[in-house]
Order: C-alpha cells, then structure tokens, then sequence
C-alpha cells in the first residue's frame, strides 16, 4: 500500500494558480484585466422560446426576482434578433440564422421590451449579455440583398454552408465593409440597449483581429464589457475575450460519468488549460448548455448520478459556472430547438435550494474567486487517485476543501494528513466538522468544506 501511495503521488498533476495579483502581465500595471463584477459571477443561459407558455420578453421578467434570489449574476440571452425563413429549420427556426442583426424576433417582443428586461435585471444587480452570431447569417438576410459580395460562396457561387447548419449563409471576413458592419450592429446593442457584453458564437471561426478591432470599438462606448467565446482558443484571450468554453474538461466529465476514462483525465485537462491559456483567461464550466441539451442530452442522460456532483465541482475550480435554464429544478428531458417547447418549473429535486446554496458559496467566500484573483489550487494526495479527486483552495485566509469520489464505487480514502483541518464547515448544512485522514465515500459521493 505505501508503494501505490508513493507511485501515486509522483503521478499527480499539482494545480498552482498563485495567490496573487497577475494583472501586471499583458503590461496591464495595476489594473483587473476585467470587470470587477467577473470573479465571483455565476452565469444563467435564458432560452426565451422556452422559458414561460408565452414565449416573450416581457413574460420572461416576472422570472427576474426569481434568478436573482438564486444568486445568478449575468444573464445570457439566446439571440433576440430575427430569425430568416429560407430554409428555416422547423416551425420556428434556429436562433442562430438571424436575418437582422439590429430587429428584435417579434415571436419575443419589441425592442422595447428587450431594452427594458435589460434595465429590470441590471436595477436588480444583474448583468446581460447578448448571445452574437458573427459567423453567418439566415439565407434571406437583409444583408443577402443588400450586399451579396458579403459572402462566401461555393464553385457554383451559391451561399456557403457550413456543418448541416443548411439555413445559414457563412458571412466572407476578407471583405472590410462587412467587419464594419458588424462591429457597428454590435455597437448599436451597446448604444440602444446598454447591455454589459456579447457571448459570442462559434468564436474560433472567426479572425482573431476582427475581434480585435471589435474590441477597441466596444470599449469605448463600455469600458466594462464583458466577452465569452464560444470557443478554446488561447490567442482569443490573450486581448480580447475574458472568457472561453471549457469544453475539453466538460468532455472528460461525460466520459468518466460513463466509465470511460479515469479521473486523471480531469487532471490532465485542467493542467493543459493552465499550461495553454494566459493566467487571467476565464474557463466556463457547465455540465449543460442549449446545444448540450437539445443534442446531446440532458445531463442526466450524459452523466446520470454524476450529474450533482459535477455541477458541484464546477463551481470549485477556477472560472465561472454556468446554468442552462431549467437546470435549477432539475429538468430531464431534452427540449425542441426549432419548435415551441415549454419548461416545467416544478423542482421536484430540491435543485432549486442546491444552485442557490452553491451561488452562496462562491459569492461568500473568496478562495473560490475566478482567475486573476483565484489564489492557489492545490491537490490533497490520497490513496484512490484513480476514483477520487481531492484538493483545496486557498486565497487570502479563505479556503475550500473538496473531496469527490467520481466513481460507482463505494470507497474508503486514506489522506496525507488532516482533511479538512481545523475550523471548517461542511457544505451545505455549514455544521462544523472534525478532521480526519480517512473516509468512506458512497458511490459519485462528495463533500466540501469551507472556511
């Protein structure tokens, strides 16, 4: 046994984030490399489609005092716009072929309605960004008639597609007047409806100095935007997103959910993210999204009794955590993407109380801040390596203890020293607990304490 435990701590992978202030990499000399609102948020995905019977903008704010009693912070909106009707995808059609860029899809409302769902959520403390499209457009687009020679085409000069995505038309970015363009649509949102940043889509497939130059556009009308890329790719944030998709990591948990791969690979992928990504750059963690969702199943289908546990690491790490609406009561089941399909709002798992106890969490105590100000992430040897993942954070006398056992296995783990230690409180109940070197963890059992 001492042999394993030996062998084993020469194959952990130990995670130092720094407990110290990293804005003065980049030249970026005394000052956050983003808002000060980032490093303790939690991000809330709204699908206004599905989200209440009628569908609209204005049905959607009788939910805001709701979002905000559960601790969510900045609310991404699914693309508002217009959506085309060339090739549309089922009745509805997909939110992501926007026809115009600066039309609210009256299926949700007015302008209007948009600009004051905004003012309700940020009276109430919360932030909103807007889900962007920059990659393509419908097929009918206003811009498809106005400026054909925006577009890439095909050897027999028809609109590209790209994927099976076969309602859209992929936008040309070799061309000057339509990076003006764009930036100026997403200038207008700023303008017209003072939203505080973009999520934006498939990211990647976009140059990186085109967002750039969005960049030092949209600072000057909010020098406190707030950009998410719907991507993994480093040199995205090296100036311009503060945030990207964990994506990789998000993989390796539906793969050791489904017995596939150890939970090494969860070290593994951490410490690549750390090795390829600029300190200050912001993983997103999330067990579902809209496209996880409709496409490739719930969480419980992916994860099945994984999928609590998961959610709870997700806020442990170094990042920001995300909620798929729905998720706070425990949906089950995949919802339509082009179709109308309803919500039901009965949380009939106490997943409500859970979201809200782990916002609590990360809001109250510092050591589980968001890069820049994240402190030291540390590994807690154990003698079930392969099973069980346990570690702390530490950040200015705060501190988190995590220990999860990421198998369908009952375990009994041994540790190398005390754990949690003095003063701790478990999460959720926050009763006081006595230190111990071993424990017995049920099967996808974890428990996390915090001081």
């Amino acid at each position: 046994m001492k042999k394993i435990f030996l062998l084993f701590l020469l194959s952990v992978l130990w995670v130092a984030c720094g407990n110290r202030d990293r804005s003065h990499e980049n030249g970026n000399v005394g000052k956050s490399a983003h808002p000060e609102w980032v490093y303790d948020a939690v991000i809330y995905e709204v699908n206004i489609r599905q989200h209440t019977p009628e569908g609209t903008l204005q049905a959607f704010s009788e939910h805001l005092p709701r979002l905000k009693e559960l601790g969510v912070d900045i609310l991404w909106f699914m693309p508002v716009q217009s959506i085309g009707k060339e090739d549309r995808k089922g009745l509805l059609g997909s939110y992501y072929s926007i026809e115009d860029y600066t039309e609210v899809n009256s299926e949700f409302g007015t302008l209007a309605d948009f600009k004051a769902v905004v003012r309700q959520a940020q009276g109430q403390g919360m932030k909103v960004i807007l889900d962007w499209v920059a990659n393509h457009t419908s097929r009918d687009a206003v811009w498809v008639k106005a400026h054909p020679e925006w577009y890439v085409r095909d050897s027999l000069g028809n609109l590209n597609i790209m994927y099976d995505w076969t309602d859209i038309a992929q936008l040309d970015y070799s061309v000057p007047g339509m990076r003006e363009a764009m930036i100026d649509a997403m200038k207008f949102w700023i303008r017209e409806t003072g939203i505080d940043g973009f999520r934006c889509d498939v990211a990647g497939e976009i140059p990186t100095d085109f967002w750039e130059a969005a960049k030092d556009s949209l600072v000057m009308l909010n020098p406190d935007i707030f950009l998410l890329a719907e991507a993994e790719k480093p040199e995205l944030n090296e100036s311009v997103f503060d945030a990207y998709y964990a994506w990789d990591f998000h993989h390796k948990m539906n793969s050791i959910a489904q017995g596939k791969e150890p939970v090494d690979s969860l070290r593994a992928s951490l410490q690549r993210m750390n090795e390829r990504f600029s300190s200050h750059a912001i993983p997103m963690y999330f067990t579902s999204n809209h496209d996880e969702n409709s496409w490739n199943g719930t969480e419980f289908e992916r994860m099945g009794e994984a999928a609590k546990p998961f959610a709870a690491l997700t806020y442990m790490l170094p990042g920001i955590p995300l909620i798929y609406n729905g998720q706070e009561v425990g949906l089950d089941r995949r919802l339509e993407f082009f179709e109308k399909d309803i919500i039901e709002w009965e949380d009939k798992g106490g997943f409500s109380d859970f979201y809200g106890k782990l916002n609590r969490l990360k809001k109250k105590n510092k050591a589980l801040s968001a890069q820049e100000r994240d402190g030291e992430m540390t590994e807690i040897p154990n003698d079930c390596g392969e099973k069980v993942w346990s570690f702390k954070r530490v950040n200015n006398g705060n501190e988190v203890v995590c220990v999860f056992n990421f198998s369908p296995e009952t375990v009994n783990v041994q540790f190398d020293g005390n754990v949690p230690g003095e003063g701790f409180s478990s999460f959720p109940d926050t009763s006081e607990v006595l230190p111990v070197r071993e424990m017995e963890l049920k099967p996808w059992e974890y428990r996390i304490y915090s001081k």
